[in-house]
Formats: C-alpha cells, sequence, structure tokens
C-alpha cells in the first residue's frame, strides 16, 4: 500500500468530567520515531498509546501531543504556618509590654501575611475514578486522531501512487526501447565488425569460422537481455508491493536502486547514441521517482 507519511490530525473529545484535546503530526522519517506529549498524571499511558500508535503507523516522525483540561471545580487546602505565627505572637507580646502595639493578632492580619498561610488547589487528578474515566477518554481520542490521520495519509498516498504509477510506466516504456535500439545496435556492430574482418583477410589465409565465431563473441558483449528481463521483474515487483496492504516506502526504495543499478548496467553494454539518450531520460525518471518514495510509508 501507498500511504504518504505526512499528515496532522486533531480531536477533541469531552465528557462530564474533563476535555481532552489531541493533535498528530507525521513528517518524513527513515525509522518510527515516536515523540509523545502526556500530562505527567497520565504517565501510566504512555506504554498502550505507543502500542496504538504503531498499530496505525509503521514509519515516520510522530509527534503526538494529549492536553486535558477538568471540568470539576478543584478543591483548596488552607495551611497555616504554625512555626511563624508562634514567632509573631510572641513578637507582639513584646511590643505590647513596651507599649508599641496593642490589640490581639486577627484572622485579618493573617491574610495579609502571605508567608502564614498556604492556599493550594487539591488536585482532582488524584482521584482514582475521575482518572480511570479520563485515561478511556484520552484513549479514545488517541485513537480518533490517529483514524483521522490514516485517512488523510491515505488520500495523499493515492495521489502519490497515480504520480509513480505514470512514472514507472514511462521508465518501462523507455526500457523497452533501450531494448529494441540496443537489439539493433548489436546487429549493426556484428555487420560492421564482419565487413572490417572481410576487407582484412582478403589476402591472408584465415579460419573464417573461428572468425565469425569471434566476431558473434565481441558483439554479444553488448547483449542487455539479461538486465531488461531483470527490470521487468522488478516492474511486475513494485505492481504487487504497491497492491499490497502493508507499508511498501522502504521496500520501494530498495527496488528503485535495482532498477537503477539496471538501467546503469545497459547504458554501459549497450551501444549506439538512440541508446544513450534513453538512459539519460530512463535515469532522470528513476531520480524523481526516488524523491516521491522518501514520502511513502
Amino acid at each position: 500500500m501507498i500511504k504518504s507519511m505526512t499528515g496532522f490530525a486533531s480531536v477533541t473529545r469531552e465528557s462530564e468530567v474533563a476535555t481532552v484535546s489531541v493533535t498528530v503530526r507525521t513528517l518524513n522519517h527513515r525509522f518510527l520515531d515516536l515523540q509523545l506529549r502526556l500530562p505527567g498524571s497520565l504517565g501510566e499511558l504512555e506504554a498502550s498509546l505507543r502500542q496504538l500508535v504503531q498499530q496505525h503507523i509503521a514509519r515516520g516522525r510522530v509527534e503526538c501531543g494529549v492536553s486535558v483540561q477538568f471540568r470539576q471545580p478543584p478543591g483548596v487546602d488552607v495551611e497555616f504556618n504554625e512555626q511563624l505565627g508562634v514567632a509573631l505572637t510572641a513578637a507582639l507580646d513584646v511590643a505590647r509590654v513596651r507599649g508599641l502595639v496593642t490589640g490581639s493578632l486577627t484572622p485579618g492580619d493573617l491574610l495579609r501575611l502571605p508567608q502564614a498561610l498556604a492556599i493550594r488547589e487539591r488536585s482532582t487528578e488524584r482521584d482514582p475514578a475521575i482518572m480511570e474515566d479520563v485515561s478511556a477518554l484520552v484513549t479514545v481520542a488517541v485513537d480518533a486522531a490517529l483514524s483521522q490521520l490514516d485517512a488523510m495519509r491515505s488520500t495523499e498516498g493515492e495521489h502519490l501512487r497515480a504520480d509513480l504509477d505514470s512514472r514507472r510506466t514511462v521508465v518501462a516504456g523507455m526500457v523497452e526501447q533501450i531494448a529494441k535500439a540496443a537489439t539493433d545496435g548489436q546487429a549493426d556492430v556484428q555487420a560492421r565488425l564482419a565487413a572490417r574482418v572481410q576487407e582484412l583477410t582478403v589476402d591472408i589465409q584465415v579460419d573464417r569460422a573461428a572468425v565469425a565465431l569471434e566476431v558473434v563473441r565481441f558483439a554479444a558483449r553488448s547483449d542487455i537481455s539479461e538486465e531488461v528481463s531483470r527490470f521487468r521483474a522488478h516492474v511486475v515487483h513494485w505492481r504487487q508491493l504497491a497492491a499490497a496492504a502493508e507499508p511498501c516506502g522502504r521496500k520501494l526504495d530498495f527496488l528503485l536502486q535495482e532498477m537503477n543499478r539496471e538501467v546503469n548496467t545497459m547504458g554501459s553494454k549497450a551501444d549506439g547514441l538512440k541508446v544513450s539518450e534513453v538512459i539519460i531520460a530512463a535515469k532522470a525518471e528513476l531520480e524523481k521517482m526516488k524523491e516521491q518514495v522518501q514520502n511513502v510509508e
């Protein structure tokens, strides 16, 4: 299956206790590189979420962010700094004895002293029942985001496949041109060698059968039938990979290397100006295909 490695998805899910937002972004990468950002209270979910991502994505850089906003107002804890209170009372007692101050310490006085009272929100995340509901909601949201991402990557993959199929067809046609031109060139080389040998042996007694055999052997060195056959096999293999359900980006990349190697060998063995021109054009198309395959999962 040809599926793009790049994509983006954003999903929000709500419940009575919280609102969960998930964003997933994927970029090109040779392997699976997952960057998962979770609230600290949901750290236990990381392993299961990683497995969930791996069920949807085979390779690429994945940036997945999860944020949670709780609906239930947090409770409040008020802590009194007893040591400060004792020290403050003792200091005020001394001040009263000396006539410096009058009256007693009031709650209002304590509220004006930031060190006297510590007011902290009581985190609802510590409630096991609430956290269980939130964890389930996060899993549902991440799965929905990954499904949305899959749809986008599949749509882009269809465009990639159309472009790659078109270029593959063009290159396959070029290889057939190369095969024909090479066959014609091989026959021409053989004919020219035979004529040249005929001229040189007019006044020399030679074994014409042996000379003819050597001429055929020399011309056979430019035979590219094996390379053409292998290239055709690569084209068939390409179709099979693109039609299969599994991700095929890395396999297509390797297959392109093999196809390029066959074309290079054809260029070094085949004879004729027309062959050289088509070889250059074929290599240019293969290079464009390689660039596109870098985007395939």
